[in-house]
């Protein structure tokens, strides 16, 4: 079994890389909780989740006492999430606040709505990497299921290898969980990981913009 990166390892929570196409609960194999849990040999309490085909940071408690309170920071909005996507299209506007109630669709899709009762809230940088390739900084302000996918998808700009959102076709699905920060017990913890899947992306990590992005706290939200 290929050993998961590990970026923290604090007493009462672990910072670890999940790869794109490891699930995140077990279905029909071990997900990566269970995986992880094997791997440092001690139990694990999930507070935050990421799609299968999302990479990147998650964030484990050790105890169910540290799951209780990282639990409450995210639904309290106190976790502040950058994630990285790339898109092929030129989407309708180039920066800002995508912002809508988002709704069921087909084949456990969703879409963004126009009104506004319970609404999904991103804002998003973005910047050209080549030729018909755009990178996005982006920052969810809420957190529903999809939300930076049905975003994109709602600028006319689906994320490359998105392909349930209109995305054209590729080696994987290019969303990225790039940084996280939360202050712990009077101490700001900040992580970031560099996508290590997807040779789209590193096109982006050798760019001056991904350079530009490395502090993502200090950006104006």
């Amino acid at each position: 079994m290929a050993k998961f990166d590990i970026i923290a390892h604090h007493a009462d929570f672990v910072v670890a890389y999940k790869p794109s196409g490891v699930s995140f609960h077990s279905e029909n194999e071990a997900g990566f909780v269970a995986l992880l849990e094997k791997q440092l040999d001690i139990s694990l309490y999930p507070v935050h989740r990421l799609d299968k085909v999302t990479s990147g940071l998650l964030v484990l408690a050790t105890s169910s006492d540290a799951a209780r309170e990282l639990t409450l920071l995210f639904t309290e909005r106190l976790v502040n999430k950058f994630y990285l996507a790339l898109i092929t299209d030129k989407p309708k506007k180039k920066q800002g606040w995508i912002k809508g109630d988002m709704a069921k669709s087909r084949r456990g899709t969703f879409k963004l709505l126009k009104t506004q009762e319970n609404p999904a809230i991103t804002r998003f940088y973005s910047a050209s990497v080549r030729a018909g390739l755009r990178a996005c900084l982006m920052k969810p302000f809420s957190g529903k299921t999809h939300q930076l996918r049905v975003a994109l998808k709602s600028l006319s700009a689906p994320i490359l290898g998105d392909e349930s959102y209109g995305g054209s076709s590729s080696d994987r699905v290019y969303l990225h969980a790039f940084y996280l920060a939360f202050d712990w017990h009077g101490e700001h913890m900040s992580y970031s990981a560099v996508p290590k899947e997807g040779e789209h992306f590193m096109h982006l990590i050798k760019h001056d913009v991904f350079n530009s992005w490395q502090q993502p706290e200090q950006l104006e939200w």
